[in-house]
């Protein structure tokens, strides 16, 4: 796909290249606002499918949602990485190094947010913190956040919820990694990390943003990473749209409203555990949080399903057990739990 960005290194005049950017952006526009009646066309009036119909309603909800879905991931992958080329994970980690507890945890919980992370990444991630001196509570506040509160997750909840839900999902998502941080590093838990981490030592020096990088790079990793993230994603997005699909078509409302409505007590604890077993990232399981939601299962529900997928997901903990002793691992799994189950009965509690 050379036609779009060149390889980062490469170079290409600036006037092709922003024209290109400019060119990409416009139709970006253009097909996110016709997604809706492009669909509406295909579905109901070439295909002929009865839009009342729960066939009708299951495609047009896949086609629709995968569009948007796949062109806000884009954009705002793209737009996320471009300024991320100016703050490196090691540029996050000698911020970090030395900071108290406390307002450390709101640093780390905030810099999660705008730092590149994912489960696979968090064994090497809490030994390249902690080795470098930053406090084990702040480790992982940053490592909470860093899933849970991701771009990613916001934009689309934005998309599909409001500007509203996106602002409570986001602060009551920091709260949880801040709280959860700062009572783990309170509880002097350092005992129960592997003793292999505290003897890791750093090679060389931590490396410094680069201000010299051109845009024509910074672009182009940009549209890299847009390629990578999605092309490793998508069987999650496919599977978790279908889904969603096929609640949407056919699951009747009062089997959700029975057992996930907002007068369940259980729902939320259900909920959580339902979402732990579970992998996914925020992108392939939001639009199955959606159809939930149109469903009838009441938002804080559904997001505390969310947040356990993406924070306490089964695959994480395997990763994380490498570097925690077990203790150390139930107990930040109880903290986070709590804080995901708080955070579950609170939005049900003011939506």
């Amino acid at each position: 796909m050379s036609v779009f960005l060149p390889e980062p290194g490469t170079r290409r005049s600036s006037v092709n290249l922003w024209g290109l950017v400019a060119a990409a952006g416009f139709a970006w526009v253009v097909g996110y606002m016709l997604n809706g009646r492009f669909w509406d066309v295909v579905v109901f009036d070439l295909l002929g499918l009865d839009p009342e119909s729960r066939l009708g309603e299951a495609v047009h909800f896949f086609v629709y949602d995968t569009t948007k879905i796949l062109l806000l991931l884009s954009g705002i992958i793209f737009i996320v990485t471009v300024l991320r080329s100016f703050v490196t994970i090691e540029r996050t980690r000698a911020l970090l190094g030395g900071r108290r507890e406390g307002l450390g945890n709101v640093a780390a919980a905030g810099l999660g947010v705008v730092t590149p992370f994912c489960s696979c990444s968090a064994v090497p991630a809490f030994i390249g913190f902690v080795a470098a001196g930053v406090p084990l509570g702040i480790t992982l506040s940053f490592l909470i956040a860093s899933p849970m509160v991701n771009e990613v997750a916001v934009i689309l909840i934005l998309g599909m919820f409001g500007w509203k839900v996106a602002v409570l999902y986001v602060v009551f998502g920091l709260l949880v990694a801040i709280v959860a941080g700062y009572v783990l590093g309170r509880m002097r838990l350092e005992r129960w990390v592997e003793p292999f981490v505290f003897e890791t030592k750093l090679r060389g020096e931590l490396v410094e943003p680069s201000t010299e990088m051109p845009w024509e790079d910074r672009l182009a990793f940009g549209w890299q990473e847009v390629r990578t993230i999605v092309g490793k994603i998508w069987p999650y997005l496919l599977v978790g749209i279908a889904l969603g699909a096929a609640i949407h078509g056919w699951a009747p409302e009062d089997l959700f409203a029975g057992w996930a409505g907002a007068g369940n007590p259980l729902a939320v604890p259900i909920a959580v555990l339902v979402g732990i077993p579970l992998y996914s990232s925020a992108a392939g399981i939001i639009p199955l949080v959606q159809a939930l939601s149109d469903k009838g299962v009441a938002l804080g529900t559904v997001l505390a399903f969310m947040m356990a997928v993406v924070a306490l997901s089964l695959p994480e903990m395997i990763l994380l057990r490498r570097v925690l002793k077990p203790k150390l691992l139930a107990t930040f799994v109880g903290v986070v739990g709590v804080g995901v189950l708080t955070v579950g009965y609170l939005f049900n509690a003011v939506i």
